[in-house]
């Protein structure tokens, strides 16, 4: 089945979206010129690492460059240094811009554009970690054995200069052509290994593809794209710095200081519901393997595959924010990502998440062994709540923008059949979960369709004023 479908669609006006969530629309003339007027306030102490030959790999239109990379490999395994942008080093606590940071929680991510959590005058210009200008860094090293296991990891304060920015496509491409760029030579293996140590901790990976709204010239189409490999391997540099994160903050001497993010456990009738679609699919799940190596097995083009990591985002639910010291005697569980199959922090998007930017100051008093700042110590509650509230507007508003480009481009095929296969199964509780193929489209269908198998259905209804569509399997 081809993942890759595109359809324009008529014009869309994701303006009622970012009114109906209270999306602000400009940023306040005084924390502007805060970040217009940023400076490094840590400029005369840092180390300088702009001999490292870091690139970064984003989006292509992206210009809030939060990472940049450097991966070698070496004699006994492989040594990272990994430069997250130094928001602590740029915003003035209790500023206007800091107040307003602290009040936005994230940036929000509309089809036709942002509401950014800084002004892009910092977070696209001054402080993104664009190619060929300095600029301040926290600086992570990590050191890594011939298994991609971390033995040793720690972060700085250092000025670094990345020299290419690259995509994903890019970095795939030049994978496959074994062309890739010398600072990230490295990173097909090192991605291997750590994906392979994750499906030993149990951690839980979903390569579903994603849907996505992209502009069309005045117009808009929904485009569904897999992943790559070179996503994969990416994502696992992030991960395993926001371990390494986590760690250092929980093995802290004296008094918990953190913020977590974590995921409780799957409930075991989710997983045992998940071994019976499997075993309706001819699936082969033996039952002392693992449900995130199981998936990991599958091919993600299959319909098999499709279904059960649909189903799978059920086990993925209830990720939040955990500050350390709230908790008394925790147990392991309340303080692990289960998806990851670890404690895990954030620390690699500052440009864009709140929390980064005290979890980032945190672990840099820690392995400086100096006190934590006042306005972390004291702002470290606020941040987690703004987090937690952003964090469900955030996928809100997400699912919206979705909901309405679908029933745009459906209005005028109400009644059309359409090819489509069966993700899940109605039962007495919801209808049946379908992905039509073309557009690509994820929705609810009425009737009982097999899951599983390639059905035909029937349009039924496409409204954008209330962002619904519905469809139907015949009866008879």
């Amino acid at each position: 089945m081809e993942l890759h479908q595109r359809i324009v669609s008529a014009p869309v006006d994701f303006g009622a979206i970012r009114s109906e969530f209270g999306l602000a629309s400009d940023y306040p003339a005084e924390a502007v010129s805060n970040a217009r007027d940023a400076v490094d306030a840590f400029a005369g102490t840092r180390v300088d690492r702009t001999e490292i030959e870091f690139v970064t790999i984003d989006p292509p239109s992206a210009m809030d460059l939060d990472q940049a990379l450097h991966l070698e490999r070496t004699s006994t395994g492989f040594t990272l240094h990994y430069a997250i942008a130094d928001l602590g080093a740029v915003i003035v606590p209790g500023s206007a811009l800091a107040r307003e940071s602290e009040s936005r929680g994230q940036t929000f991510y509309l089809p036709d554009g942002t509401v950014p959590l800084h002004p892009t005058v910092l977070s696209e210009g001054t402080a993104s970690l664009l190619p060929g200008v300095d600029r301040p860094a926290a600086l992570w090293t990590i050191e890594l054995d011939d298994t991609a296991t971390p033995l040793a990891f720690s972060v700085t304060r250092a000025l670094v200069r990345s020299r290419e920015r690259f995509d994903y496509a890019q970095v795939q491409a030049a994978a496959d052509a074994g062309a890739l760029h010398p600072s990230l030579a490295a990173l097909p293996e090192f991605g291997r290994l750590r994906i392979e140590a994750g499906l030993d901790r149990g951690a839980i990976s979903l390569r579903l593809p994603s849907q996505d709204v992209v502009r069309d010239g005045d117009k808009w189409r929904l485009e569904l794209e897999p992943r790559t490999a070179a996503d994969d391997w990416n994502e696992q540099v992030s991960l395993l710095t926001g371990m390494c994160a986590a760690r250092i903050m929980l093995e802290h001497k004296g008094t918990p200081l953190g913020l977590l993010r974590t995921m409780p456990s799957p409930p075991e009738s989710a997983i045992a519901s998940m071994r019976r679609t499997a075993a309706a699919l001819d699936v082969d799940w033996p039952a002392d393997m693992p449900v995130g190596r199981m998936l990991a097995g599958l091919d993600p083009n299959t319909p098999a595959a499709l279904v059960l990591m649909s189903e799978a985002t059920s086990l993925l639910r209830g990720a939040s924010y955990t500050l350390l010291g709230e908790l008394t005697d925790p147990a392991e569980d309340q303080l692990t990502h289960s998806a990851i199959g670890a404690p895990y922090a954030h620390v690699t998007a500052p440009l864009r998440r709140l929390a980064d930017r005290f979890t980032t100051e945190i672990c840099l008093a820690y392995c400086a062994g100096t006190e934590v700042p006042g306005w972390v110590t004291d702002g470290l509650a606020a941040a987690a709540d703004t987090l937690r509230r952003t964090d469900s507007v955030a996928g809100k508003v997400d699912r919206a923008c979705v909901d309405l480009t679908e029933a745009t481009v459906l209005t005028p095929r109400v009644g059309t059949e359409f090819n489509a296969l069966v993700l899940r199964e109605a039962n007495g509780s919801r209808e049946a979960e379908i992905f039509v193929v073309d557009p690509p489209i994820l929705a609810r269908c009425t009737g009982k369709p097999p899951e599983g198998e390639h059905v035909s259905v029937r349009l039924v209804t496409a409204d954008s004023a209330s962002r619904t569509i519905e469809f139907a399997y015949p009866t008879d």
